[in-house]
């Protein structure tokens, strides 16, 4: 019993007010007597107030609903239900005890619950890290109206959340997909060139077909205008290629470079399912760590997810040299290859040009890296000393560096897409979009 009582804030103000009235009472003794009954008064009212919080074993209940997994880097929302079974109204501050990585020391909830009554509110939480969430018990500090004592109630069991890449994200590119709003999400309506399709039947001609396509010995022969119909090309294998060497550790806005490769390559792989194109996925930094076979099953995203949801990253240089060398051995048929990493010098890039180069004679290549928004910032400021020019030169400086480092990729016949960090996949998917029209896969 001892354990779970407390003594509320304006005990306190109670006790304050009573040492202030006996010290005046110094002055004026009439007071003495009065201080004397508020005091007596003050005591029955605490043992009023602890024999009706003590009243009922279970005067509060309630739990949190968690659900199964949370989504990296996106607001996931968790429902608490609080339940008075006293006959009267309570307060309540509810505190729930979180996991560490959230770093939050000051959560807490406060409310008047009506007597047998149910109170419920939802917070919500953003983890910027992939891995396993343990949250504690439930505490709820309960007070009657006198708010004397309180009773703190432990309630429900630790839990354990596991936290996996951004599947909201993934589900809203999904959402648009099907509802052909992909350019609400900013990614670009791209117009075919020419016929990149598979020939899939001759059929009447209605109006408004194209009447490129129109099948002119079809015609002859049924006296009616034939044309011919296409359907998209499928099932060419993508592999996105996850660099997970120390480059991909430098965080924006609170989420590492290596979380929005991950978010990015969930919501793409998905994407392309939907597109009826193979989807695979390797993460490399000294050695290959993660290799997953290009599929087009529909529950192949789940073997992605899985495998996205345990990569991790160190501080060790990545070996391009061993990448080449497992694509060139592993993935035989040629593939649209995306490989997220980062390079912040143009001299890091030269030193894996060679690599490079040699994968895309086999493939067709994107390195996708990241464009410094802290130094873009910095640049769009205003100057208001010498200082600040000096500072505003060497971030112009570093971003005309990417810049070149694209142009290097280009002229060495490799794709690149420079992007930043919070419209990574918007971009990816515009990408894979426009090769898609070009026919280029």
């Amino acid at each position: 019993m001892l354990k779970s009582l407390y003594i509320h804030d304006r005990f306190y103000y109670y006790l304050s007010s009573l040492v202030g009235l006996f010290l005046l009472s110094y002055f004026i003794p009439a007071l003495f007597d009065i201080a004397v009954l508020l005091l007596v008064l003050f005591g029955v009212l605490l043992f009023v107030d602890a024999i009706s919080l003590y009243r009922l074993k279970n005067g509060i209940q309630g739990n949190r609903k968690l659900p199964l997994k949370f989504s990296n880097s996106d607001e996931n929302s968790v429902p608490v239900k609080i339940v008075n079974h006293y006959p009267f109204p309570v307060f309540v501050k509810v505190i729930d005890e979180l996991p560490f990585q959230f770093q939050k020391r000051d959560f807490e909830w406060n409310s008047k619950i009506a007597a047998r009554s149910v109170s419920q509110f939802v917070y919500t939480l953003r983890p910027v890290e992939r891995g396993e969430y343990h949250f504690g018990k439930l505490q709820v500090y309960t007070s009657s109206v006198l708010r004397i004592l309180s009773r703190r109630f432990s309630l429900g069991e630790p839990e354990m959340v596991a936290v996996y890449p951004s599947y909201i994200q993934m589900r809203t590119y999904e959402f648009l997909a099907f509802t052909n709003k992909l350019n609400a999400a900013g990614l670009k309506k791209i117009r075919r060139l020419g016929h990149t399709m598979e020939f899939e039947q001759i059929k009447h001609y209605i109006p408004g077909d194209d009447v490129r396509t129109i099948n002119w010995k079809a015609t002859a022969k049924t006296g009616d205008l034939m044309i011919n119909q296409y359907q998209d090309e499928k099932s060419q294998p993508i592999y996105c290629i996850i660099d997970t060497g120390r480059a991909m550790k430098m965080p924006f806005e609170s989420l590492k470079l290596l979380d929005y490769a991950i978010n990015a390559t969930l919501a793409f792989a998905n994407i392309a399912l939907l597109k009826g194109d193979k989807s695979g996925l390797v993460t490399f930094a000294k050695k290959v760590d993660t290799m997953v076979a290009a599929s087009s099953k529909r529950t192949h995203i789940n073997v992605i997810n899985e495998a996205l949801y345990k990569v991790t990253t160190n501080f060790t240089d990545s070996d391009f040299g061993l990448l080449y060398a497992t694509i060139k051995r592993k993935i035989t048929h040629r593939s649209l290859l995306l490989l997220y990493t980062n390079f912040e010098h143009l001299s890091s890039l030269e030193r894996q040009i060679p690599s490079l180069k040699a994968i895309a004679k086999q493939h067709l290549l994107v390195v996708v890296f990241f464009e410094n928004t802290t130094l873009t910032e910095l640049i769009q400021s205003p100057v208001t000393d010498i200082q600040a020019v000096y500072h505003q030169t060497i971030a112009e400086k570093f971003a005309y560096e990417k810049q070149r480092m694209v142009k290097e990729l280009e002229r060495n016949g490799i794709h690149a897409l420079l992007t930043p960090p919070s419209k990574l996949s918007v971009n990816v998917i515009n990408t894979y979009l426009r090769f898609k029209a070009k026919g280029l896969l």
